[in-house]
């Protein structure tokens, strides 16, 4: 190609190292041991690429070179509503994002009185496929309900319930706590319908008085407070678009 690097395509290792993965040197390095690829094909030094639209993987891990997409984690607290602005005037999640620059989106929805792990993006590809039900994204759920929780409820929660919108079935069941008439249980579940945790626990039984999401695929909530943002880092990306094959 003869485009130059303010005019189109760019130098592959100039891109690798805008994005961090090293200096440029340590970069071309990558490109010679063939540990770089390019739209699924190895790289060569001197190849140039334009970084907003090409698909680049250094040892087979998605590298996003596009300076404009972003990726946040946020730990929505109980009350605020899963929408960006609320015409109620209930507390949103714009309300939570502080000074971002580009608009974003969430990714799926958590209910006002859930809490709990939201993404966000402006990458509409990759939140599309997270949420589509064929690529089967898992998440995880902390939930607060009442005990003892017999071992039959795990066994039926895995093998399958109808619900009135058809069958349900969690991917994994465990009681993590355990005291008195209260119990704290984790279910990991890869379907997306509307309230699905929480009728499924009702449906057997045990309703949930609080739910916390505390893990999609790859990202998980960890130690960020309630109402905080961070930024997903670049493991994680990489983790969300080999969930989803890309």
């Amino acid at each position: 190609m003869s485009s130059t690097d303010t005019g189109g395509p760019i130098r592959l290792q100039k891109v690798l190292a805008a994005a961090g993965i090293g200096s440029r040197r340590a970069c071309e390095e990558l490109i010679a041991a063939g540990r770089v690829t390019v739209n699924g094909q190895r790289a060569l030094l001197g190849d140039r690429v334009d970084g907003d639209v090409a698909v680049i993987q250094v040892d087979g891990e998605r590298i996003v070179t596009n300076p404009e997409l972003i990726y946040i984690a946020m730990n929505k607290p109980r009350g605020v509503v899963s929408t960006m602005s609320d015409e109620r005037g209930r507390a949103a999640i714009t309300d939570y994002l502080g000074q971002v620059p580009q608009r974003v989106f969430h990714v799926g929805r958590l209910d006002a009185e859930s809490e709990g792990l939201l993404l966000l993006t402006n990458d509409g590809a990759l939140g599309h496929k997270l949420t589509h039900p064929s690529f089967g994204v898992t998440k995880t759920y902390v939930c607060e309900i009442s005990g003892p929780v017999p071992r039959a409820i795990g066994r039926q929660l895995r093998a399958g319930i109808e619900l009135e919108d058809g069958p349900a079935r969690v991917d994994s069941f465990r009681v993590l706590d355990a005291v008195g008439n209260a119990a704290l249980i984790e279910v990991v579940i890869h379907e997306g319908r509307k309230h699905i945790v929480r009728r499924m626990m009702a449906e057997v039984g045990y309703p949930i008085s609080r739910l916390v999401r505390t893990a999609i695929g790859p990202v998980r909530l960890g130690d960020l407070p309630p109402g905080r943002t961070r930024r997903l880092t670049r493991p994680e990306i990489a983790g969300l678009f080999r969930l989803v094959g890309d």
